[in-house]
């Protein structure tokens, strides 16, 4: 099809004069098109017709696989390839797959390593835009987003998103394998490498392999001996903010977990779930190799080594190796009570 209507500003050429005319507001910033409720300005009326749903929340687009509903058609093309798996957009450099367009112009800077977004305040650059901007509210402390149920505010509308799930209960992301549904995709992700068997980070001191770069990072300070996590009371530093969380509370005598059955509390989940297991009897923890079951995990790890023969416990003396570090401790005694009697 022709397309005998050109700009005079950038030459972009268009079918008809309508379209051209619509172009031409981007160059002389023209936003001639008026929201009624919020009085925002937009370039094309299209443009406004999107967005008067997010006043009046139609969503007129709906996914026949499972019925979720958008606004726009082009967020439904997207949203379907989430079933499908299409990724029809792929990277020159390193052949890895997109859904999105956009996502791979994101992702083609990673190679480039350009980052044309700057901060004006820290000077932090940015592959993103939306990142700038998430970036700029760590400064300004502004938290727009803003949960309808419990009133807690977010920097972020995914960060939102994502929380609205706890209330809702809705996990969007199902496991092919084994059914377990997840609340993020991130989580999926991780999940599905239990199965696969995938370890794709791997250190570079002991070369030992992880499923996720975070768990990369905590282990790589076993090797540097960095704790950047300090305590505010007894100054003691720990490589997890985790951990430094659980420290906490010996300070403060916070238990917040309650067991329903005694009403004893806990300054761990993890204890309260072992507690509440001497309540149930239950053994939640079995030997795949004959069916025994434990109350722990740790039980099961040591009794795991009785089928297995491993012994990791070596004594530093005679080199005699144990399965429990209390029988290499126990052995280690008979040595030092040796030398003692030879003084």
């Amino acid at each position: 099809m022709p397309k005998p209507f050109k700009c005079d500003v950038c030459g972009k050429c268009f079918c008809d004069v309508g379209t051209l005319t619509t172009h031409a507001h981007i160059h002389i910033n023209a936003k001639p098109f008026k929201c009624h409720v919020c009085e925002k300005y937009f370039s094309q009326s299209s443009n406004l017709k999107l967005h008067v749903r997010v006043h009046t929340g139609e969503k007129p687009f709906k996914c026949h696989i499972c019925e979720k509903r958008f606004s726009q058609s082009s967020k439904l093309k997207l949203h379907i390839r989430l079933h499908t798996g299409e990724k029809p957009y792929k990277c020159d450099v390193c052949g890895k797959c997109f859904s999105e367009c956009s996502n791979l112009k994101y992702h083609a800077r990673l190679h480039t390593g350009e980052k044309p977004f700057k901060c004006d305040v820290c000077e932090k650059r940015f592959s993103r835009s939306s990142h700038l901007k998430s970036h700029a509210r760590l400064h300004s402390g502004d938290k727009p987003f803003k949960c309808d149920i419990c009133e807690k505010c977010y920097s972020k509308s995914s960060d939102l998103k994502l929380h609205t799930r706890l209330h809702t209960g809705e996990k969007p992301f199902k496991c092919h394998t084994c059914q377990k549904c997840f609340s993020r995709s991130s989580s999926l992700k991780y999940h599905a490498r239990l199965h696969s068997g995938e370890k794709p980070f791997k250190c570079d001191v002991c070369e030992k392999c992880f499923s996720k770069s975070s768990h990369l990072n905590l282990h790589a300070r076993l090797h540097s001996g960095e704790k950047p996590f300090t305590c505010d009371v007894c100054k003691k530093c720990f490589s997890r903010s985790s951990i430094l969380k659980l420290h906490s509370r010996l300070h403060s005598g916070e238990k917040p977990y309650k067991c329903d059955v005694c009403g004893k509390c806990f300054t761990q989940s993890s204890h309260l779930k072992l507690h509440e297991s001497f309540h149930t009897g239950e053994k939640q923890f079995k030997c795949s190799i004959c069916k025994k079951c434990f109350l722990q995990s740790s039980d099961l790890k040591l009794h795991t080594r009785v089928h297995t023969g491993e012994k990791p416990f070596t004594c530093d003396v005679c080199k005699k190796c144990f399965s429990h570090s209390s029988s290499l401790k126990l052995h280690a005694r008979l040595h030092s009570d040796k030398n003692n009697s030879n003084v």
